[in-house]
């Protein structure tokens, strides 16, 4: 099944309507669809390596927007359906835990999610079911999807289509260790 959706993400990517799919998957990755809209991004700027900003910017958009779908979801359906699981298996006090562990660090959670292959979906819905702020959760995901997106089209528009094997196989790496070294140097800064 996951091969077959990312035969069809691939297939878009070519299409006339490859922005419109790129939008669109961008969009349902933040709340609900398995795939990073990535797949679309990196063979749509090799393509065109001109619109290649232009490309980050839609992405970054829409999967903020997307978030905020997720966002939704997390608080709307968190009432109807988690809170009584949790209440019935006796988890309620330890979700309050979650939640105010999750709001404290809540700014970090997101930006971090969204600049590495954590499913963000999972911090969207989080932080509408745990009640982030809203200004908090929309300036994470700006930055942190911004920074992820506008990342990867520029190493493709200044490197062109060799670094695309480089992205695809150490995206995660790379995200991840500039991650540790932007939180390594708050927290020394913060010690020193």
């Amino acid at each position: 099944m996951l091969r077959q959706l990312y035969d069809w993400t691939m297939s878009l990517a070519s299409g006339r309507r490859a922005p419109l799919a790129l939008g669109l998957v961008s969009f349902a990755e933040s709340s609900i669809f398995p795939l990073p809209p990535d797949l679309l991004l990196i063979p749509m700027v090799i393509a065109r390596r001109a619109r290649a900003f232009f490309y980050a910017l839609l992405c970054t958009v829409t999967s903020v927007i997307g978030g905020f779908a997720g966002y939704a979801i997390g608080a709307l359906l968190f009432l109807q359906l988690a809170q009584p699981i949790l209440a019935f298996y006796g988890y309620l006090d330890k979700f309050q835990t979650f939640q105010d562990n999750f709001n404290e660090y809540g700014a970090w959670i997101v930006f971090i999610a969204g600049v590495t292959p954590f499913p963000y979906k999972v911090i969207t819905i989080a932080s509408g079911a745990s009640g982030l702020s809203l200004p908090v959760f929309l300036v994470a995901s700006v930055l942190a999807r911004g920074l992820r997106f506008f990342v990867v089209a520029g190493l493709l528009y200044f490197f062109g289509p060799p670094i695309r094997h480089f992205i695809e196989k150490r995206l995660g790496l790379m995200f991840t260790l500039f991650v540790v070294g932007l939180v390594g140097g708050f927290v020394l800064i913060k010690f020193l």
